[in-house]
């Protein structure tokens, strides 16, 4: 990483290290430079929307992909911004090898009905709020003790269960309707699978601890792929 020296990119940067593992900055603000992103086991569709702020439905009609969305290793996936590249998805871009890539589950359908009620994911003080302003926040951290059981926001079914997105350790992705999607980094374990369907308060992970020995939740809503703010959302008090 090059940095120039300004103080709002040191103040930046100096988040970043006291932040890695929970708030899932370097992915959530860098543009991919080259239009294209290949699948890596563990991927989803929906992880990878997640991981360039895009809506997981622009990203499958972009790409040609009808639900329910299966990807698979080694498949490039065009993003925002590659509009010079052919309409058309003609499938994996990848040479042919003597292994058929691997197939990345999909998620069972998740009926399109608004999310009538959101719950508080974790029960603690707020130790960041969301801010997409220096330093960037695309969520809100919660304070707790590592193992404390993480529950889920809302009804939905999850569509990523792993560790590939830099910056937000083990992370659990739920959709919950065609539009909300919630997400809860930072996690020591997970105790659901990918196609799970979980109602609201079921208990999804474990609060784990950030490289700066915080143990905290980092927790995400986003709309259409857009981080917003889970505080105009979530109950008061």
């Amino acid at each position: 990483m090059v940095l120039k020296k300004t103080d709002h990119r040191f103040a930046l940067f100096f988040c970043l290290v006291l932040l890695s593992g929970c708030a899932g900055l370097p992915a959530a603000y860098t543009a991919a430079t080259s239009g294209t992103y290949k699948v890596r086991s563990g991927d989803t569709l929906y992880s990878i929307a997640f991981r360039y702020g895009l809506d997981y439905k622009s990203l499958a009609r972009i790409n040609g992909i009808q639900p329910p969305f299966t990807i698979y290793t080694n498949q490039v996936i065009k993003l925002r911004g590659s509009a010079r590249l052919p309409e058309k998805d003609g499938g994996p871009v990848s040479k042919p090898t003597a292994t058929a890539p691997k197939k990345v589950p999909s998620p069972v359908k998740t009926p399109n009905k608004p999310v009538s009620v959101w719950r508080w994911p974790l029960k603690g003080k707020l130790i960041s709020r969301f801010s997409l302003e220096n330093p960037v926040n695309k969520g809100i951290d919660i304070a707790g003790k590592k193992g404390q059981k993480v529950v889920a926001a809302a009804d939905g079914v999850v569509v990523y269960a792993g560790g590939n997105l830099r910056g937000y350790g083990k992370l659990v992705i739920i959709k919950h309707n065609d539009n909300y999607l919630s997400a809860y980094g930072n996690n020591d374990s997970m105790l659901v699978k990918e196609g799970e369907a979980v109602k609201a308060g079921k208990s999804i992970a474990r609060v784990g601890k950030t490289a700066a020995d915080v143990e905290m939740l980092h927790f995400e809503i986003r709309r259409d792929g857009k981080p917003v703010d889970p505080m105009k959302y979530l109950p008061a008090g």
